[in-house]
């Protein structure tokens, strides 16, 4: 590697406000809180930040005290938040882990799904390398999906490589209708991320070479496999990394987490298989914390918390 970013990785996308026990019991009986802020694209900026390349997150937060505590984390984290907008209309998304059983969502008529094509052109490119975008936001609304259409297009055009993680997030939008546009969004990015169990429950693919027949033309797919490890595919020539073993306390936010490894690793001027260690390594740090990006380690499991609370599992 270089050592040298190439330029700024700018993600965009809905972060909430996150809020999870303390000690990994369920929300019900739980006596302490951890409140912090969560989202696919800003989890991925974190760690690329982490790792030392320029990083920026742009969405739309509510004009409430949620909102600019989000920002505040954020900036926290070494990421710049200057173009971050306000909505004095509308609120902050917020979700909550309950450990046992998933995740709650309270984020319908969030500021960021107030996002339209019209606001993809006032979004600040220059500087930037890599544009890192998900499905997510394709889900949030119509106008949110035609955001995304529209700013992808923009940073293609400008010259920008684009990296998409096809994010399905089933609570949001069903696989029969999140499957074409889902495909389409991949289709015309330059790097893309997706689970091999989510490709095959969108379309119907099952062994990662599916996933690259299925999206023949992606210059550069990555197919994660949770306990196997992750291929990827460039043009002709296929590489495969295994997953590490970690004591796993929480697995939301560990594909972002490879997604910020990975992307890191490349604006640093890795090779393909050092892009999927740093991917790995990265996934195994969110793995075993609390919060969906892990910056500073402060989230790690505590000390005392009760035998039993974390179970193995390989990173994405």
């Amino acid at each position: 590697m270089s050592g040298v970013p190439a330029g700024a990785l700018l993600a965009i996308g809905e972060t909430m406000a996150m809020v999870a026990p303390v000690d990994g019991s369920p929300v019900v009986g739980a006596e302490a809180f951890l409140m912090d802020a969560g989202g696919a694209e800003s989890n991925v900026a974190a760690h690329a930040a982490a790792l030392g390349i320029p990083a920026r997150w742009h969405s739309r937060l509510g004009e409430d005290a949620l909102g600019r505590r989000v920002a505040r984390q954020l900036a926290a984290r070494g990421i710049d938040t200057s173009s971050v907008e306000f909505d004095p209309a509308r609120p902050t998304g917020l979700y909550v882990k309950d450990p046992g059983d998933g995740v709650l969502y309270y984020r319908r008529g969030s500021a960021a799904s107030g996002l339209d094509e019209t606001d993809a052109g006032a979004v600040p490119l220059a500087g930037v390398a890599v544009l890192h975008v998900s499905g997510v936001t394709a889900a949030i609304s119509d106008s949110a999906r035609r955001f995304l259409m529209a700013i992808m297009r923009r940073a293609r055009a400008a010259g920008i490589t684009v990296s998409f993680d096809v994010n399905h997030r089933a609570p949001l939008w069903p696989a029969a209708e999140a499957a074409p546009v889902l495909a389409g969004l991949a289709a015309s990015a330059d790097i893309v991320f997706v689970g091999r169990d989510e490709a095959e429950t969108l379309w119907g693919t099952v062994t990662a070479q599916d996933v690259r027949h299925r999206l023949p033309d992606v210059p550069e797919l990555v197919v994660k496999d949770g306990a196997v490890g992750a291929t990827c595919f460039a043009g002709d020539e296929e590489w495969f990394e295994a997953s590490q073993r970690v004591e796993v306390v929480d697995v939301v936010g560990a594909g972002d987490a490879f997604a910020g490894g990975y992307l890191a690793a490349r604006l640093l001027g890795a090779d393909v298989p050092g892009r999927l260690r740093a991917g790995h390594e990265r996934a195994a740090l969110t793995l075993r914390t609390l919060g969906d990006s892990l910056a500073d380690g402060a989230h790690d499991l505590p000390d005392a918390a009760p035998a039993g609370s974390a179970s193995e599992r390989t990173t994405p």
